[in-house]
């Protein structure tokens, strides 16, 4: 019995490991919220309303090496020029979900 209850119990956390996302998935849901509230003031459908050629676009992203999470996390997280920082605002994983989820529409070419 002591067996049976053992192999039982191996057996589900093998399970729960296996299907079960790291806590550092970018959770892109969480993404688009954080991206309402705190960037489409400027960025609204992946635009740019203070610098145009400096939009959330695939291309734009590509032109200025913004393309990967790490770019877009570390401009999100330092700011950059008239880009603010937020650092103070948002935790890593909060920019960690909004990157993703600016990466995620500009893959799509944002609505």
């Amino acid at each position: 019995m002591k067996r049976l209850l053992t192999l039982v119990l191996v057996t589900f956390l093998l399970l729960i490991s296996t299907f079960t996302l790291p806590a550092s998935a970018a959770d892109t849901v969480n993404g688009e919220q954080i991206f309402s509230v705190q960037c489409a003031g400027c960025h609204i459908n992946g635009s740019n309303i203070i610098r145009r050629g400096k939009n959330l676009k695939k291309q734009a992203l590509k032109k200025y090496g913004m393309d990967s999470i790490e770019a877009v996390t570390s401009i999100v997280t330092n700011g950059k020029n008239n880009m603010s920082a937020y650092k103070e605002r948002l935790t890593e994983q909060q920019i960690q979900d909004v990157a993703a989820y600016v990466l995620q529409q500009a893959e799509k070419g944002w609505p």
